[in-house]
């Protein structure tokens, strides 16, 4: 059973940075894709960024740019450092690890709030 813990999430002005990072409780970083995703009041769930296995990585129109995601398979940790962040970046955000048999692990989410 794969865990995965998110931290970083917090208050931030508009155009401030964030970092998020997510440990994951096993060495899956090398085999897995990793992901996150966030979730607005009364909207659905959505892909921000991935990366898998290999290193490529994938970012929603709207964060190009702004986030950029990235691993570190020796933590066993996913950051998305975000950066010039906005009133609409305001969400839950979610790590997500997708096995190669598409087996798929959520965390618990942290919530990053962009107000000034």
């Amino acid at each position: 059973q794969v865990q995965l813990v998110e931290s970083g999430g917090g208050l931030v002005q508009p155009g401030g940075s964030l970092r998020l990072s997510c440990a994951a409780s096993s060495s899956i970083l090398r085999f897995y894709s990793m992901g996150w995703y966030r979730q607005a009041p009364g909207k659905q769930r959505v892909l921000v960024a991935n990366i898998i296995n290999s290193g490529i990585t994938n970012y929603e129109d709207s964060v190009k740019g702004r986030f950029t995601i990235s691993k570190d398979v020796a933590k066993n940790t996913v950051y998305l450092q975000m950066s010039s962040l906005k009133p609409e970046d305001t969400a839950v955000y979610y790590c997500n690890a997708i096995s190669p048999s598409v087996i798929t692990y959520w965390g618990q989410g942290t919530q990053v709030t962009v107000s000034s």
